[in-house]
């Protein structure tokens, strides 16, 4: 008989040897005083059980909730126990939401703590034992709708009102490096395609720094007259031009220490773009019409659907200004380059809208998510919210059918869009990319559905598509697909 394999990750030594006097005869045990053991240990067995002692950390549980993260990405069926002095912390209490995750307080005795132990494992073979072979759990029409509880290796940017989660290995590390950036006082540059979620992220930016309790201004300098602009950003002094009848303070000014975005500024003229780097550089600026200099407190973030560099090109963008936000961009994939995140964040969306508008969902049909999966999402996520929406609405009997999807996307006919790759609902590949490349590319989104499908079971996946758990290991690994 195999015994079940639990890793305990503890500073504590006395614990340590108080659950091995308890649990020895029960289970193949490994002891560890280290965090950063924990993989090593994990590598080369499979593992029922993670136990991690937190009462002593000082880093708010970062570190740990890193490691849960690689643990989930790679071991989805582990079960997780963690152990706090309070459970205060919100990286891990969010986690404990989302997943198949314990948190103890540190008033629990080493006693109690392995009986938890023992009656997770014994819950782990009574569903074994009791599931018939046949019986996968989908995440597709034959399941629950769940709202997108699935936690396999995602990172997540939280705030104080909102969350951007991905599970995109190209947009994990920009999210990465962008939570970073956030908290710092510097100025942050975004670009991608309408919808992708410049402004969400802005707003996220300006909740996860010292700013959050003062205002977060946007503006949109694409909607404005070309000749309000400056008014509108800087300000102007009473009978500066003809309906300046009045002192007018701008955004910099109503902004105070908070954040401002400026969205689309591509369109920004010569003549203001030198104005912006002024601001960026130094922080001074004058009103329109005005010889008094004052000082903008506020925090910058810039966003384009543009790639700048081809416009410094064609002389329409300054190169000072263009590589003083260069030093900080962050580039945001369009959702058909970030296939795995469709459908939780449909999952999301259905359940925002089932609530909004007082549905009752019970059943998602297969034929619902392979149309989200084969659609190439021209205008983003916030295309993808739009026909949720719509889906829902138009949804009957509690069930989310084909037919409840605008037609366009069930025909293949997509919008406007500045990828040229993307044709009749299908993204071609550009003159001089290989075969392989092309299978390469079809062959990971064959992959990541199959993941999808069986709740990113491993085991049932490579069962699923014919080839062993360890040439599924590989191909994962070769994409990608385990950070």
């Amino acid at each position: 008989m195999l015994l079940s394999t639990v890793v305990v990750a503890s500073a504590d030594e006395r614990l340590g040897r108080e659950l091995a006097g308890e649990l020895n005869e029960h289970l193949a045990l490994s002891i560890t005083t280290n965090l950063e053991q924990v993989s090593l240990l994990m590598q080369n067995q499979q593992t029922e059980l993670l136990l991690l002692d937190l009462r002593f950390v000082l880093d708010s549980g970062r570190a740990a909730d890193r490691l849960i993260e690689s643990v989930r990405a790679k071991s989805p069926e582990t079960d997780i126990i963690v152990l706090v002095r309070d459970v205060s912390f919100e990286l891990l209490n969010e986690r404990a939401r989302n997943g198949n995750i314990t948190l103890l307080p540190d008033s629990v005795s080493s006693r109690e703590l392995a009986a938890r132990i023992r009656g997770i494992l014994q819950d782990r073979e009574t569903q074994v034992e009791s599931q018939p072979a046949e019986a996968v759990p989908m995440i597709t029409s034959h399941s629950p709708l769940d709202g997108g509880k699935e936690t396999f290796g995602e990172t997540v940017f939280e705030g104080v009102t909102r969350r951007f989660e991905t599970r995109s290995a190209e947009l994990k590390q920009m999210l990465d490096d962008l939570m970073i950036a956030a908290s710092h006082d510097v100025t942050i540059l975004l670009i991608g395609e309408t919808g992708v979620g410049k402004t969400f992220l802005s707003n996220l930016i300006h909740e996860a720094s010292p700013r959050r309790k003062e205002p977060f201004i946007h503006i949109a300098c694409g909607a404005l007259p070309r000749e309000l602009i400056e008014s509108e950003l800087f300000g102007h002094a009473k009978g500066s031009f003809t309906s300046a009848h009045a002192d007018k303070e701008g955004k910099f000014v109503a902004a105070r220490k908070g954040t401002m975005l400026l969205d689309e500024i591509d369109v920004l003229g010569p003549e203001q773009q030198v104005k912006l780097l002024r601001v960026i550089e130094t922080g001074e600026f004058e009103a329109v019409g005005s010889n008094a200099t004052l000082k903008s407190q506020a925090r910058l973030v810039v966003a384009s659907n543009l790639d700048l560099e081809p416009l410094v090109e064609q002389g329409r963008f300054r190169p000072d200004l263009y590589y003083r936000l260069n030093m900080l961009k962050f580039e945001i994939p369009p959702l058909r380059r970030r296939k795995v995140d469709i459908i939780p964040m449909a999952k999301k969306f259905i359940s925002r809208f089932a609530e909004k508008h007082s549905m009752q969902i019970h059943r998602i049909e297969d034929s619902v998510l392979e149309a989200l999966l084969n659609y190439p999402w021209p205008g983003n996520v916030r295309e993808l919210e739009h026909v949720i929406q719509r889906a829902v609405i138009y949804c009957r009997n509690g069930v989310l059918a084909r037919e409840s999807l605008p037609p366009h996307l069930l025909s293949g006919r997509v919008g406007p869009t500045n990828d040229p790759s993307v044709q009749l609902g299908h993204i071609s590949e550009a003159p001089g990319h290989s075969l392989e490349r092309q299978v390469s590319l079809t062959e990971k989104e064959i992959i990541e559905q199959a993941l999808f499908k069986n709740n990113f079971s491993r085991t049932r996946t490579a069962k699923d598509l014919g080839i062993s758990r360890v040439t599924l290991y590989n191909k994962m690994k070769k994409y990608e697909m385990l950070k």
